[in-house]
C-alpha cells in the first residue's frame, strides 16, 4: 500500500481537531477565535487611523501649522511601516504570527497615547479676539483705536511689537513633534496585523471560504472608521480645554475657523481600545491543522500560478531555513522571484497610483466639506462616519459575497474590480459640477462696497472706511455686517463702539457697513444658500461612488493573493503594503496638503511671529485642485489596469494550453490532484488506522 495512504489511514477521525502539542483542540473554533481577534485588531487600528484624519483641522489650528505639515504628520504612520514591514512580513511568517500581532497592538496603543501627550504639557489654547468675556463689560470697548491713540492702546493690536514675555512657551513648533513620533510608533505597531493576519487565514481556511473570511475582516476594518469619525465628531464639538476654562468666556462656536475641539480625548479612548485588542492573540496557537479537503480543491486558475505542485509544498516547507541567518540569505532571491511575476508587478503599480488618489482624497475630505460647503468640523466628521464609511463597508462586504456566490476566477475578479472602478470614476466627474461660490469677505473676495468680487492679488484689507483705525491686518476675528458682508475684524469694519459680551456682543457705528444701523455681529455671515442646497446632492453622490468603487476591493485583494505561490503570500502582502505606503501613504498627504495651501486667501499668524494655519480658502481653486488631483491620478492608473488585464489573460491562456497538452506545471498539478483523490478513495475503504506511522508535524503542515 502506498506510504501516503498509510499516512492518511493512521489519522484519527477527528483529525481536524487535534494539535500535536496540546492534545485535542477544535480547529474551527481556533480559526473563528482568530477571525474575531483579527477583526477587533482591524477595528482598533482603523478607528485610531480614521480619528487621526478627523482631527486634521483641529491639529492645524492647535499647533498653528499649514496643511502640508499636517500631511507630514499623517504620512509619519507610513514611515513607521516602512521601517519594519518587509522584515516583519518575511520573518514573521516563519515565527509565531499571533504573538507578533499582539506585540504590534501594544506598540500601536503606546503610540496613540503619545500623540495625546502635547495637550498635557502645553498651555491653554488662546485665540485672537476683540470680544470681552466679562459679563460686566458693556460699552467700554473700542474695536477701532484711532491712529493718534496712546501706545498702550496700539500695543494690543500691533503685530510688529516685540513678543510678550513667555512667548517661547506659546510656540507650538516643537509640540507637533510628539504627534509625529507617536504616529510613527503607531505605524510600526500596525505593521504585522495585515500581512500576517491575512496570510494566517488563507493558510488555514478552505479555499471556498478564504475570500469570504477576508471580506468579513476587511468589512470590520471599514466599520472601524465609522466609530473613528463619530468619535472625532464628538470630540470636535467639545472645546479643547474643557474642564479647565470657563465656557462662558469662549466667544467662538464650533463652526469658527479658530475653534479647536478636544482632539486629545479621542486618542486616549482609541489607545485604550487598541490595548484591549492585543489580549486574545497571546492565547492563539502558532498554526492550525488544515482541513482534509484543503489541498484537493485548488481551482485551475490557482494551480496555473503555482510553480510548485501542492504535494511539493510540503517539501518546500520542510526545507525552510531554520535560523535567521539562512532566512536572511534567502530573502533577496525570494523577493526577486516575487517581483518577476508580471501580474503581481503590474498590480503593484496600479495600486500605488490609486492609493495616492485614495489616501489624498480621504485625508482631506472632512476638511474639504468644512471649507467648501461651510460645515463645522463635528458635522463633517459625523457625516463621514454615518453616511460615507458605511457605504464603503457595505461595498467591501458585498464584493466578498459576490466573489463567493459566483465563484469568480482570477480573470473574473480582475474584470469585476476594473469595471467597478471605471463606473465609480465616471460618476465622480459630477463632483466638479457641485461647486460653491466663495464666502463674501470684505477685502479678500469682495470689495468693501460689496459690488464686485476682487482678485486675490488685488485684495486689500485697508479701505477709506477704516483708514482712521489702527488695525492689524494679521488678525482673524470675523464679524458679520448688516449688509451681509463678512469683515476680517471689527476694527477693519470700522466699528467704533460695542456692547454686550461673549457671543452676544454687538458692534456699532461701523463705518464700513454703511447700511441700516451700521452694526455687526460676531462670526462670519451665513449667506451661501446655493452652497447649502447643493450639499445634499454631494453627499448622495459621494455615497454611491464610494459603494461602487469599494465593490471591487475584495476581488482585487484576492487577485493579489491568487497570482503568487502560496509560500510567498506573506512576503507579497507585506511588500505590497510596504510599497503602497512608501510611494503613496507618505507623499500623498504632503503634496495634497501643499497644493491645498496654495488656495489659501488669509493665513493666521502666530503670536510669536510666523505664518500659522489658514483661515479662509478660495473655494473654487480648492475644488479644482482637490478633485482634479484625485481624479487625475485615477485616470493614469487605468492605462496600467488595461495592460495588466492583457498580461493576465495571456498568462492564463498559456497555462490552459499547457494543461491541455499534458505538459508543464498545469498537467503535473492535475495528475497530482488525481493521484491524491485516488489514494483518498482507497484509504477510505480501509478502516483500520496505523497509529505507528502517525506524524503530528506532518499532519499540521498538510
Amino acid at each position: 500500500m502506498p506510504r501516503n495512504c498509510i499516512r492518511q489511514r493512521m489519522d484519527p477521525p477527528n483529525k481536524e481537531r487535534r494539535s500535536p502539542e496540546n492534545g485535542p483542540r477544535p480547529c474551527c473554533s481556533s480559526l473563528k477565535m482568530f477571525l474575531v481577534a483579527l477583526s477587533f485588531a482591524y477595528f482598533a487600528k482603523a478607528l485610531s487611523g480614521s480619528y487621526m484624519k478627523s482631527t486634521i483641522t483641529q491639529l492645524e489650528r492647535r499647533f498653528d501649522i499649514p496643511s502640508y505639515l499636517i500631511g507630514v504628520i499623517d504620512g509619519s504612520f507610513e514611515i513607521g511601516n516602512l521601517l519594519v514591514i518587509a522584515f516583519v512580513s518575511y520573518f514573521g511568517a516563519k515565527l509565531h504570527r499571533p504573538k507578533i500581532i499582539a506585540i504590534g497592538c501594544l506598540l500601536m496603543s503606546l503610540g496613540t497615547f503619545l500623540i495625546a501627550l502635547p495637550h498635557f504639557i502645553i498651555g491653554r489654547y488662546k485665540f485672537e479676539t476683540s470680544i470681552r468675556s466679562s459679563v460686566n463689560s458693556t460699552s467700554n470697548l473700542s474695536p477701532c483705536p484711532v491712529r493718534s491713540a496712546s501706545v498702550l492702546s496700539t500695543e494690543a493690536f500691533s503685530p510688529s511689537l516685540p513678543p510678550f514675555s513667555g512667548c517661547e512657551h506659546e510656540s507650538r513648533l516643537s509640540m507637533w513633534i510628539y504627534v509625529f513620533l507617536g504616529n510613527i510608533l503607531r505605524g510600526i505597531g500596525e505593521t504585522p496585523v495585515q500581512p500576517l493576519g491575512i496570510s494566517y487565514i488563507d493558510d488555514h481556511a478552505l479555499e471556498e471560504n478564504a475570500a469570504f473570511y477576508i471580506g468579513c475582516v476587511q468589512t470590520i476594518s471599514v466599520i472601524g472608521p465609522v466609530f473613528g469619525y463619530l468619535l472625532g465628531s464628538l470630540c470636535a464639538k467639545i472645546y479643547v480645554d474643557i474642564g479647565f476654562v470657563n465656557m462662558e468666556s469662549i466667544s467662538i462656536t464650533p463652526g469658527d475657523a479658530r475653534w479647536v475641539g478636544a482632539w486629545w480625548l479621542g486618542y486616549l479612548i482609541a489607545g485604550f481600545i487598541t490595548l484591549l485588542s492585543a489580549v486574545p492573540f497571546w492565547f492563539l496557537p502558532k498554526s492550525l491543522p488544515l482541513p482534509e479537503r484543503r489541498l484537493a480543491k485548488y481551482p485551475p486558475e490557482r494551480t496555473s500560478f503555482i510553480k510548485d505542485s501542492p504535494l511539493l509544498e510540503h517539501k518546500y516547507q520542510a526545507d525552510e531555513p531554520t535560523n535567521f541567518l539562512e532566512m536572511a540569505k534567502d530573502f533577496l532571491p525570494t523577493l526577486r522571484s516575487l517581483l518577476g511575476n508580471p501580474v503581481y508587478f503590474l498590480y503593484l503599480c496600479v495600486t500605488i497610483i490609486q492609493f495616492n488618489s485614495l489616501i489624498g482624497m480621504v485625508t482631506y475630505k472632512p476638511k474639504y466639506i468644512e471649507q467648501h460647503y461651510g460645515q463645522s468640523a463635528f458635522k463633517a466628521n459625523f457625516l463621514m462616519g454615518v453616511i460615507n464609511i458605511p457605504a464603503v463597508a457595505l461595498g467591501m462586504f458585498s464584493g466578498g459575497v459576490i466573489m463567493k456566490k459566483f465563484k469568480l476566477s482570477i480573470m473574473g475578479a480582475a474584470k469585476f474590480a476594473l469595471g467597478t472602478s471605471l463606473l465609480g470614476y465616471f460618476l465622480s466627474l459630477f463632483f466638479f459640477a457641485m461647486g460653491c461660490e466663495n464666502a463674501n469677505v470684505a477685502g479678500i473676495t469682495r470689495s468693501y462696497n460689496s459690488t464686485e468680487p476682487v482678485e486675490y492679488l488685488d485684495s486689500s484689507l485697508l479701505a477709506t472706511c477704516n483708514a482712521g483705525c489702527q488695525c492689524p491686518e494679521t488678525n482673524w476675528d470675523p464679524v458679520c455686517g448688516e449688509n451681509g458682508l463678512t469683515y476680517v475684524s471689527p476694527c477693519l469694519a470700522g466699528c467704533r463702539t460695542s456692547h454686550g459680551s461673549g457671543m452676544d456682543t454687538v458692534f456699532e457705528q461701523c463705518s464700513c457697513v454703511g447700511v441700516g444701523n451700521q452694526t455687526a455681529s460676531v462670526g462670519q455671515c451665513n449667506n451661501r444658500e446655493n452652497c447649502h442646497r447643493v450639499f445634499p446632492y454631494f453627499l448622495a453622490l459621494s455615497v454611491i461612488t464610494s459603494f461602487i468603487i469599494s465593490l471591487g476591493g475584495t476581488p482585487g485583494y484576492m487577485l493579489l493573493i491568487r497570482c503568487i505561490r502560496p509560500q510567498l503570500k506573506s512576503l507579497a502582502l507585506g511588500f505590497h503594503t510596504l510599497t503602497t505606503r512608501t510611494l503613496a501613504g507618505i507623499p500623498a498627504p504632503i503634496y495634497f496638503g501643499a497644493i491645498i495651501d496654495t488656495t489659501c486667501l488669509k493665513w493666521g499668524h502666530k503670536k510669536c511671529g510666523g505664518r500659522g494655519a489658514c483661515r479662509i480658502y478660495n473655494t473654487s481653486a480648492y475644488r479644482i485642485a482637490y478633485l482634479g488631483l484625485t481624479l487625475g491620478l485615477r485616470t493614469a492608473s487605468f492605462f496600467l489596469c488595461v495592460l495588466g488585464l492583457v498580461v493576465l489573460r495571456r498568462h492564463v491562456k498559456r497555462q490552459e494550453r499547457g494543461t491541455l497538452a499534458n505538459g508543464g506545471t498545469g498537467a503535473a498539478a492535475g495528475e497530482l490532484q488525481a493521484l491524491r483523490k485516488e489514494e483518498n478513495n482507497s484509504c477510505n475503504s480501509d478502516q483500520s488506522p496505523r497509529n505507528t506511522d502517525y506524524d503530528p508535524e506532518r499532519e499540521t503542515r498538510l
